[in-house]
């Protein structure tokens, strides 16, 4: 069963909402659209008895059951359902920060390693400057890559593709020669400085 925390002011708050649907053994059940995409969202939702699905896992609190999606599983790991009061009245969140990223291993696909670094390691770093760097092919052990956002026609675009991105796909993936950069970076409109 994968690690997924739901605070004691979630339950709180959940178990109020369900109260108020009179209808006896009703919970919640917790998956999670297109998950390992940049598409991923996370979805909670009323679940009444015999709604869950076989492979849903059952995770019991004192006041209802919620119902873990078996596919969404692996993708709800380290997620937080939480609960804060506001002047508003409170908000509900889910934070699942790995319902976006790809489940690899040694054995996944090529493109498929190289799109989960590009995710998670390359493009949260290149987020802060208003880019990002999307696989184009993979050519006899060469990345192709391109620059997108504030990365295309930004002067140091060469320097992150050998120092940043080259070193980091080549030392997690050995099998790699190197990586190329396709972007044609004349247009400078939005490039960061």
């Amino acid at each position: 069963m994968s690690e997924i925390t739901i605070t004691e002011s979630a339950q709180e708050y959940l178990a109020n909402l369900l109260k108020d649907q009179n209808t006896p053994g009703i919970g919640v059940r917790i998956f999670i659209t297109q998950p390992g995409t940049p598409y991923a969202e996370t979805c909670l939702a009323y679940c009444r008895p015999g709604e869950q699905k076989p492979e849903d896992k059952p995770m019991a609190f004192a006041e209802f059951t919620a119902w873990i999606d078996g596919v969404s599983e692996t993708f709800l790991e380290d997620a937080v359902v939480d609960y804060a009061s506001d002047r508003m009245g409170g908000q509900l969140t889910i934070k699942a920060p790995n319902a976006k990223v790809p489940m690899i291993n040694d054995d996944s696909p090529l493109t498929e390693r190289v799109n989960y670094y590009l995710q998670t390691e390359i493009n949260p770093g290149l987020a802060s400057h208003g880019g990002q760097v999307k696989l184009i092919d993979i050519e006899d052990g060469v990345v192709i890559l391109q620059f997108g956002g504030g990365c295309q026609g930004c002067g140091q675009a060469d320097f992150t593709l050998k120092e940043g991105i080259e070193k980091t796909l080549l030392e997690r993936i050995p099998e790699l020669k190197g990586v190329r950069d396709v972007t044609d970076h004349s247009n400078r409109e939005n490039a960061y400085y």
